[in-house]
């Protein structure tokens, strides 16, 4: 894969601990936010441009052309939803990430010095 064809935000993250995975996930979850809000409002725009521009059959009133337009628009609305579904997934990869190597992160804490119970 050529670097151009990349996301630029994401790529250039290097997993090289927790605190890169962290922000892995958090810049994944912004990019999915903004594609979702772009792709609900572009909706809109599209039914608006297709109603307002199309000439459907006259004896319709225009029932044909919004329901048309409501088809196309159905897409980007559905692309919109599932870019919420990735940022959600996002935050679940972080979460399973903290579950499965809370070990490794947060190792268990040693006493600093063991008592001794035998009197000698």
């Amino acid at each position: 894969m050529s670097g151009k064809s990349r996301i630029p935000e994401l790529a250039d993250i290097p997993f090289t601990g927790a605190k890169s995975i962290t922000e892995y996930s958090q810049a994944g979850r912004r990019i999915c936010r903004d594609l979702a809000i772009e792709f609900d409002m572009g909706a809109e725009e599209v039914y608006q441009a297709l109603v307002a521009t199309a000439r459907g059959n006259p004896l319709l009133f225009g029932v044909d052309i919004r329901m048309r337009a409501r088809r196309v628009s159905k897409r980007l609305k559905r692309a919109s939803e599932h870019q919420a579904a990735a940022g959600a997934e996002l935050v679940a990869f972080w979460a399973q990430f903290r579950k499965e190597f809370a070990d490794v992160l947060n190792p268990p804490k040693q006493p600093k010095q063991p008592f001794d119970f035998k009197d000698e």
